[in-house]
Formats: C-alpha cells, sequence, structure tokens
C-alpha cells in the first residue's frame, strides 16, 4: 500500500521554483526522512502534502486521496506536527489534546480515553495539569506529538521535529516515535536536517534547492560511497605514501591531518599496514561513510557547509535592515 505519492510536484514563489518537480512515494508503515538543509522547500514540500498549501502543478495523494481534490479526506486521516510551537501556553497539557480532540471531532468518552493514553506513551500524565508555559522545549514537542497523534492517524508528518533540542531530548523524542510506529504501525513522515537522525529511516530522500537528488535506505546511500576512509600518521608520512603504492597498491593523500587513503574494508587492513608497511605507525582512525558523505557526493557541498551559509547570510540581511 502506499501512503503518500507525488507526481510532478511543484511549487512556485512568483517565478521561483521552491520544489521543481517532485516524484516521490512512500509506503505504508515506513518512516520517510526528507533530508536537505534550510531553504531547501522541504517546508514547502509538506505544506503541500497535508493540504496547507496547493501545489502549482503536478499532484499528490496522500493515505490515497487527492490533496487538492479531496483535501478534508486527507486531513482526517493524518496528524502534523509543525516546526514551530503552537500549543496554546496558558492551558494545561490535557487542555491541549481535549482542545485538539474536538477539532478531531472526537466524542467525549472516545477523547478521555485517546487523551489518556496519548500522555501515557509520552510519559506527560503526571504532568496533565500543569500549565504548558512551565513545560520545557522537550516536553512542549513531545506534546506536539502527542497532540498530532490524535485520532489515531495513518500517517504522521512532522516539520523539524527535535529543532531546538539539545542531543540528549533529540533522543528521547526519537525513542517515543519509534514506540508509536511499533505499536501502531503509523507512517511517519519528517524533515530535517540534522544527518544523524537520518539514521532513524527506512528510506532517505536527498532534497536540495527544490529537486530530489537521490533517495534510498541509510545503508543503500552510503554503499555508493564504497569505501571506509583511513588515516594514520608513521614515522615518515612521506616515505609511507610511496609505500602503500608499492607494498598495497593503494594511492594515498598526504593531509594536515595524516596520510588518507579510501579502501573497501578498512578494518582487516590495518592490522596489515602496522605489521607490513615497514614504517612505524603512530596512529590509525577508521571512518565509516556517512550520510554527511553522501549528500557531500551528490551536491558537491556539505549539509553543514549548507546551513553556515544560510546563517551567515542572514545575519548579514539583519545587519543591512
Amino acid at each position: 500500500m502506499t501512503a503518500i505519492r507525488a507526481e510532478g510536484l511543484y511549487a512556485y514563489y512568483g517565478t521561483t521554483p521552491a520544489v521543481n518537480g517532485l516524484d516521490l512515494t512512500v509506503s505504508d508503515g515506513e518512516t520517510f526522512g526528507f533530508l536537505g538543509p534550510n531553504g531547501a522547500g522541504k517546508t514547502t514540500t509538506i505544506s503541500m502534502l497535508t493540504t496547507l498549501l496547493k501545489p502549482t502543478a503536478g499532484r499528490a495523494e496522500v493515505a490515497g486521496y487527492d490533496v487538492t481534490a479531496r483535501p478534508a479526506e486527507v486531513r482526517r486521516r493524518i496528524g502534523i506536527v509543525f516546526q514551530e510551537s503552537t500549543l496554546d501556553l496558558d492551558l494545561t497539557s490535557a487542555e491541549n489534546l481535549r482542545f485538539q480532540a474536538d477539532l478531531c471531532g472526537l466524542d467525549r468518552r472516545e477523547a478521555r480515553g485517546e487523551i489518556s493514553a496519548m500522555l501515557d506513551m509520552m510519559e506527560l500524565s503526571e504532568r496533565s495539569r500543569i500549565p504548558v508555559r512551565q513545560f520545557s522545549t522537550g516536553l512542549r514537542r513531545r506534546l506536539e506529538i502527542a497532540r498530532g497523534l490524535l485520532g489515531a492517524p495513518r500517517i504522521l508528518f512532522l516539520d523539524e521535529p527535535t529543532t531546538g533540542l539539545d542531543a540528549q531530548t533529540r533522543a528521547a523524542v526519537w525513542e517515543h516515535l519509534t514506540t508509536l510506529r511499533r505499536e501502531r504501525g503509523i507512517t511517519v513522515f519528517f524533515t530535517t536536517h540534522q544527518l544523524e537522525e537520518a539514521e532513524h529511516c527506512d528510506r532517505i530522500a536527498i532534497f536540495d534547492h527544490g529537486k530530489l537528488i537521490t533517495q534510498g535506505s541509510p545503508a543503500e546511500l552510503k554503499s555508493i560511497i564504497g569505501a571506509d576512509i583511513v588515516v594514520l600518521r608513521t614515522e615518515d608520512d612521506p616515505r609511507a605514501v610511496d609505500a602503500l603504492s608499492d607494498r598495497f597498491g593503494l594511492p594515498a593523500e598526504l593531509t594536515p591531518d595524516g596520510l588518507c587513503l579510501r579502501v573497501s574494508d578498512g578494518a582487516t587492513l590495518v592490522p596489515r599496514l602496522c605489521t607490513e608497511l615497514g614504517l612505524a605507525v603512530s596512529s590509525v582512525t577508521v571512518t565509516t561513510p556517512t550520510i554527511d558523505d553522501v549528500f557531500l557526493h551528490h551536491t558537491g557541498s556539505a549539509i553543514r557547509d549548507n546551513q553556515v551559509t544560510a546563517r551567515t547570510l542572514g545575519n548579514i540581511g539583519e545587519g543591512l535592515r
């Protein structure tokens, strides 16, 4: 079964395409990550898929319904967690969920059971009567996920769900998402620019400048790079370059960090380097390919470079105002 399908999807702001001919399929029960830097078009895409923005061209189906022709049917089957918080800070967590239950059309008895279950799942039961204003950022995010799950949606959309959270809180949020997906079998579609979050996905789509660059499982995408990176230091690095070529048939690059080479199985090579290189080895590190390497491979720049550039330009813009 297909949870999400997009064909030739476009969104223009003026004459500029924010989403440029997106073709995408997400299966029922998948955790699907939309990975890209700020400004890539991720939020615009999720806005179209959740019926908040009408596509300029193309079509999309969510839970079997066309987002343009049947938006009400789509909305009944999805939950949304926005990038920016939309909680009422003066209400308690239970009151925020009760308000959402009314919007979902749940009757009072059904709503009570759902709200209790959601507060339980997100470990918020003991805080059900505390005003949200007193919650930390991480607790608010957990409450927003609970709210998005009211009404038992088939698909949960999350736009940058862990933005602004520390590493420990991000890990806790993902633990809850993994639990609810296992227990409820829902499809999770989320946008992110956090590379480590991509490892939680069944599949990832790398998105940049409004275009889908590539997609696949984390393992599949990293296999494209096809090599471990070995960095070593020896008693004589220039001589080691020649030794690696003569004895192992391996080209090595002399860098400020040491000798760098790409090999198919770094763990197997390292013991041989230490015993057969003919030079004393002082340090060795082996790094497997990362999602950042995949992003760099396909786009020509690291996602962190994109983030720094966007932030720097934003700061310059502020200074000119």
